[in-house]
């Protein structure tokens, strides 16, 4: 029973990061080892610097 729990509550929480747009560092990584197994992927503090850049210069992503 605690398992199920505890694999809702992660459920929970990833829905919660993607609705908030907060980015999935675990994801990123699995995705570059499977997609592209030579490449070093970046550290989590690049991953979250480079995602807010995109999020912030995207044309359109503000209102003003």
């Amino acid at each position: 029973m605690s398992e199920k729990l505890v694999s809702a509550f992660a459920g929970a929480g990833r829905v919660l990061r993607l609705m908030l747009g907060a980015p999935d560092y675990e994801r990123y990584v699995a995705h570059i080892e499977d997609a592209h197994p030579g490449c070093t992927p970046l550290s989590k503090a690049e991953f979250e610097r480079d995602r807010l850049e995109a999020r912030y210069t995207r044309p359109g992503s503000r209102c003003c």
